[in-house]
């Protein structure tokens, strides 16, 4: 596993990959290139058919979303991997990369059934270069999935007629395999629901509309007397609820990596833009503002980066003992995807006007990247996801794993469709947090995150949040917050260790610590200023403030390493 870089399709080599992963992937990134900027950026007003003919062409679908067991041992579906074309198609656009990541959701349902039928239907549509769709969401009831207005009615012999809609469904205008969650007409609670396939060429469905003023179809669509016979039913009862919400933690995961891609194309337009310009008789980039913000992005990005690689080995590792992923891939999606809309903010600061210009991808990007913390549940959502899971990481006794190594192996992460019931989050339990940060001691930055980290499991311990305060989500997410950053700087650690190369860069280390101590500051002053915290818990907070270690030299290094990257991409008109 080689140290993080910003992306740059010129020299792009996924050498980690097997020989027809890396075709496809230096395959899609020739597509995009051949085509150039003017028409990556003016298809950003028309939905993207050509991408989704490409990929159909390609059989990149067909190739990277097809489990060994569902293709018979000729496929895959391997984290890592997915991980990749993440970040390569988001690189291009949120456009391409979505109808790819809904094409994720809405399989997944189909690889967690045993209705062999549907199965095998579903990889001959692939084959044939269809997408899919994940038909879970309505407009009355949002993410509250125990809810669901879309109705079955038996019509004999285990056959069922379908009316009712779904929006924000991506994929729903052309989508061959369609995912559809909904309930029994004829019998109540839990037991009635059903999970079923579908597909939108049937007359029954119908492509109502784009809801979205996008050039996404995030639709809403209709079923009015859909037939559905056992063929289509992938599950029924409770399981079909614990389908739908695994296949959110399946598909969470791929948000933080589509706004790496994201951010590193703004980051070399940006990048590129400043280091030409010259004001007041400067290069822009010699500005000393400006290489601090171009600092803060950079750093942010390649930490964004170490930590997603982190989270793949988990994920790949998991297995029924072992759901620490459960957390990681949550914090992908919260933490990764606010990371990412930080980092186009900074970049936003220095390319300023000519960020709205149209004739930009940054336009682009700015107006999309808000979207990734909004998907698959709000970060408010997520971060309530994440605080169950604070006692049994940080306080609680920890468990002795197997250390979890690099994993960019060519494995089948079948465990991901057989997550079973979902619940029980309180029973994962986690390896010790300290030892990653214990073997950076002598970096001086990470040395003070770890003393502002015992301050705050101190607060937890000696003054936590009570069983009322608990209920307070205000008051509940500047802690989910400072123990995400706990977290976060974990598996960046574990990352840098693990790190394929003659040693790990103190430097780089060093001054992304800088930036979570300012970030930890930041969240126990708001926990101070909440007013639903006690006088005891904000002076506890207030006493776990650090100041960064400073070194002027190491941040000139640090900057030196970001000059060299201008200039160095530029996509073709």
């Amino acid at each position: 596993m080689l140290e993080p870089s910003v992306l740059n399709p010129q020299s792009y080599d996924p050498a980690e990959f097997d020989e027809t992963t890396r075709r496809l992937l230096r395959a899609s990134i020739e597509w995009f290139e051949k085509r150039g900027k003017q028409a990556l950026v003016e298809s950003y007003g028309t939905w993207f058919a050509e991408f989704l003919a490409f990929a159909g062409e390609q059989g990149i679908f067909a190739h990277c979303l097809v489990p060994a067991d569902a293709a018979q041992g000729a496929g895959r579906w391997d984290t890592a991997r997915n991980a990749a074309f993440n970040e390569v198609l988001a690189f291009y656009g949120i456009n391409g990369w979505y109808t790819w990541h809904v094409t994720m959701l809405g399989l997944a349902p189909v690889w967690q059934s045993r209705n062999e039928t549907a199965r095998r239907r579903t990889v001959e549509l692939l084959r044939q270069g269809h997408s899919a769709a994940f038909a879970l969401s309505e407009k009355e009831h949002g993410a509250d999935i125990y809810a669901t207005d879309l109705i079955l009615t038996p019509t004999g012999n285990g056959h069922f007629s379908a009316n009712g809609s779904k929006h924000y469904i991506g994929n729903g205008n052309v989508a061959g395999i369609v995912t559809v969650f909904g309930r029994r007409a004829d019998i109540e609670g839990p037991d009635g629901y059903v999970f079923f396939l579908a597909d939108s060429r049937h007359p029954s469905y119908t492509a109502v509309r784009n809801i979205a003023n996008t050039h996404l179809f995030v639709g809403e669509i209709g079923f009015d007397g859909y037939p559905v016979g056992p063929a289509d039913i992938l599950h029924t009862g409770r399981p079909a609820l614990d389908v739908a919400l695994n296949t959110v933690n399946i598909g969470k995961f791929n948000l933080g990596t589509a706004g790496i891609g994201a951010c590193e194309h703004a980051f070399h337009e940006s990048l590129n833009h400043a280091h030409r310009r010259m004001l007041y008789g400067r290069r822009v980039t010699d500005l000393p503002h400006i290489r601090s913000i171009f600092g803060d992005a950079y750093l942010r990005l390649i930490a964004m980066k170490m930590f997603t690689n982190r989270v793949v080995d988990y994920v790949k590792s998991a297995h029924a003992d072992d759901r620490r992923y459960i957390l990681f891939t949550a914090l992908s999606k919260t933490k990764v995807t606010t990371e990412a809309e930080k980092v186009v903010a900074l970049l936003w600061d220095v390319i300023a006007a000519k960020g709205f210009e149209a004739g930009t991808h940054f336009n682009w990007v700015a107006r999309d990247l808000p979207g990734l913390p909004r998907l698959e549940g709000t970060v408010h959502v997520n971060t309530a996801l994440i605080l169950k899971f604070l006692h049994n990481h940080l306080l609680a006794e920890p468990v002795p794993y197997d250390p979890v190594p690099s994993r960019t192996d060519a494995s089948d992460d079948r465990f991901l469709f057989e997550q079973g019931p979902t619940g029980g989050l309180g029973k994962v339990r986690f390896h010790d947090w300290r030892p990653a940060f214990d073997r950076f001691a002598d970096v001086p930055n990470v040395a003070r995150f770890r003393e502002q980290v015992e301050g705050f499991r101190e607060l937890l311990l000696d003054c936590g949040p009570t069983p009322r305060q608990r209920e307070d989500l205000d008051l509940m997410l500047p802690v989910g917050q400072l123990f995400m950053l706990v977290v976060y700087g974990q598996l960046i650690l574990e990352h840098t260790e693990r790190a394929d190369r003659s040693g790990p860069d103190r430097d780089l280390l060093d001054e992304i610590f800088a930036l979570l101590i300012r970030d930890f500051a930041g969240a126990l002053t708001e926990l101070h200023g909440k007013p639903g915290a006690t006088d005891e818990q904000r002076a506890r907070a207030l006493s776990c403030l650090r100041v960064p270690a400073h070194d002027a030299d190491r941040t000139a290094r640090t900057w030196r390493s970001i000059e060299a990257i201008a200039c160095t991409y530029e996509m073709q008109p």
